[in-house]
């Protein structure tokens, strides 16, 4: 028997009888778009993440890129992320005209390096999207100060991280804005696809509420140019939901990654994840690092044990024939091009257990050639 990549089904037999119970009453009221569902999952949200409201959209990539039209900005800006993220983080801001500006990341943790995000500040930077890469948290709250003071804007891309905390603080509720994906196989997924942002004042919230219905919170009243891109309520109530279950079930994934380690930090030939070893790291992903040259024919041995496995990402953002026009070459970011070289995502989810885990670790221990 093999062993499942992510677990979205194990989620869903949980909350299955109350989840179909909500979408037969949807049904029946014939609220489909918008209503109670929607305001009742962002309140519950926002409740969660310790903020003053969530705004519920169609995906993360729309959270990010309503979250930066929000902030005004575009066309003569500049904003910094990391390369080494999904292409949705650096989608986001080309589609408001804005440039963006690359950083290299750490090559231990994987997250975006902060100080070479100092060193790449010139006068035209409106914003910073740290990147909560794999359920790990960037260390921002010393980065906030110096931000404020260089009127620089933070926005949290937290597409892999709802659930995650350091020192108290949600990833999600340190910048200005949060984004969340509710991409199905995420911590928090829904059963479709879904989004929202976290705000951490009350300020930009009319705007971003207007943006994502056609420029009004009011049917047919349009105060601005928007977009159609709402939280769908059938999503909604399966994240309600869910919500109830995600500090259980990043304790869970936390627990495997716990098991990973002790099957496989004696083995050379795997870099087992660097982090803090607190509620900071909700393991989206359990990213592991195998010698160059080894990681392909080790992921095509696990398939054929029935071993589902996943490169994220296996090419970094300005390598992309996208972004190519953004100028940087092969070499310009060394730690990011060096990791999707030998980065292996293993299977993480909800229902794995020690004898899953166990049967992971051994296969990769035969195809390395190491006694098991």
């Amino acid at each position: 028997m093999g062993v499942l990549f992510s677990g979205p089904q194990a989620e869903f037999a949980i909350i299955r009888e109350e989840w179909l119970k909500s979408v037969q009453e949807s049904g029946e009221r014939g609220v489909l778009v918008g209503g109670v569902k929607v305001t009742e999952f962002e309140q519950a949200f926002a409740s969660y993440l310790g903020v003053p409201a969530t705004v519920g959209v169609g995906n993360g990539t729309d959270a990010l890129f309503l979250a930066l039209k929000a902030l005004g900005i575009g066309p003569g800006d500049e904003v910094i992320t990391a390369a080494n993220t999904f292409i949705a983080t650096v989608e986001a801001i080309h589609h408001t005209g804005a440039l963006p500006v690359l950083v290299d990341c750490d090559p231990n943790t994987a997250l975006i390096d902060l100080e070479a995000v100092k060193e790449r500040v010139t006068p035209r930077t409106k914003a910073i999207i740290p990147v909560h890469l794999y359920g790990q948290m960037v260390e921002l709250e010393p980065f906030l100060p110096w931000a404020e003071q260089h009127g620089i804007v933070i926005i949290e891309d937290s597409a892999q991280a709802a659930g995650a905390r350091l020192r108290g603080r949600s990833a999600g509720s340190l910048g200005a804005l949060g984004c969340f994906s509710f991409y199905p196989d995420k911590n928090l997924g829904a059963l479709g696809d879904g989004g929202a942002i976290a705000v951490s004042s009350e300020a930009p919230l009319s705007v971003l509420r207007k943006l994502r219905n056609h420029g009004g919170e009011v049917r047919y009243q349009h105060d601005i140019p928007g977009f159609n891109s709402r939280l769908d309520p059938i999503q909604a109530s399966a994240l309600t939901l869910k919500l109830r279950y995600l500090d259980e079930w990043s304790n869970k994934r936390r627990e495997v990654a716990g098991l990973y380690q002790s099957h496989l930090e004696q083995t050379d030939a795997i870099r087992l994840p660097s982090h803090r070893g607190d509620e900071s790291h909700v393991f989206h992903l359990y990213v592991v690092r195998v010698d160059s040259g080894a990681r392909d024919e080790l992921r095509k041995h696990l398939q054929k044990k029935g071993i589902l496995t996943a490169v994220q990402y296996p090419v970094p953002v300005h390598l992309t024939p996208a972004f190519a026009y953004l100028g940087y070459d092969k070499g310009s970011f060394p730690n990011a091009e060096h990791l999707a070289g030998e980065i292996l995502s293993l299977p993480m989810h909800i229902a794995m257990d020690e004898a899953s885990v166990a049967t992971v670790a051994k296969e990769i221990k035969a195809f390395l050639g190491v006694h098991v």
